[in-house]
């Protein structure tokens, strides 16, 4: 599948509004035009670490304490400080896009200039990196109002840049913003092939970084990884 894709509109107003960064770009060519400086990436791992199998996810879900979700009261991004440098000029975005993508190329900056990404949420493949958003597994205001209100910022800046654990993904944009800052209870990926994966990895996030379950939520991953 090329660039070039029908794009969905989001059929509900996110609680957390977010504004679509990118008008759709049609080739990679064009991103290329006046780069002089391109660093091929290497693949040893295109996708977000293996998360827990669905037998230890139910086992892991079992531990999860429940609990009535939080307020958002306070709530903002800034307090999860995200995108920080990982190395050189590389931060945690640009590790993610060359992580998840297909020969991807990068300029002396570390942005991604060229390469494809194959997004699991929605089946689409895009070709320009202005297309593909970094998904949050388990969302930062999902995580707020799930006891990361109580974290220093240290914690929350090690969560919103978390590449140990299967909580950054590579994805449509546009599907990423439909999804805002839904539990699986309110929401789950359009390709439905993926929602055992999708499950596991919200879980495995759950359970490393002690986050709290509220009933709908806890009632969907149930749903989903007893069809694992």
């Amino acid at each position: 599948m090329s660039g070039v894709y029908a794009r969905r509109v989001p059929l509900r107003t996110p609680r957390t509004l977010r504004i679509p960064r990118r008008i759709a770009v049609l080739t990679a060519s064009a991103a290329l035009a006046g780069t002089s400086v391109l660093l091929t990436s290497s693949t040893a791992q295109a996708s977000p670490p293996t998360p827990v199998s669905a037998a230890t996810a139910r086992t892991y879900l079992g531990e999860l304490t429940e609990r009535a979700e939080g307020s958002s009261t306070g709530y903002s991004r800034d307090k999860f400080p995200h995108w920080i440098t990982q190395s050189g000029t590389c931060n945690t975005r640009e590790v993610v896009l060359k992580r998840d993508g297909t020969n991807v190329q990068q300029d002396s900056s570390c942005a991604a200039v060229s390469g494809s990404w194959y997004s699991e949420f929605d089946g689409a493949t895009w070709t320009a990196a202005s297309d593909v958003d970094i998904d949050h597994m388990v969302p930062l205001a999902e995580a707020w109002r799930s006891g990361a209100s109580s974290w220093t910022t240290a914690q929350r800046q090690s969560f919103a840049n978390d590449l140990s654990q299967p909580q950054l993904i590579a994805v449509t944009d546009n599907v990423n913003q439909e999804k805002s800052d839904q539990d699986p209870g309110e929401w789950l990926p359009p390709r439905t092939a993926y929602h055992c994966m999708y499950a596991r990895m919200w879980v495995d996030v759950k359970h490393h970084w002690k986050l709290t379950v509220n009933s709908a939520e806890k009632s969907a991953l149930q749903s989903v990884l007893n069809n694992c």
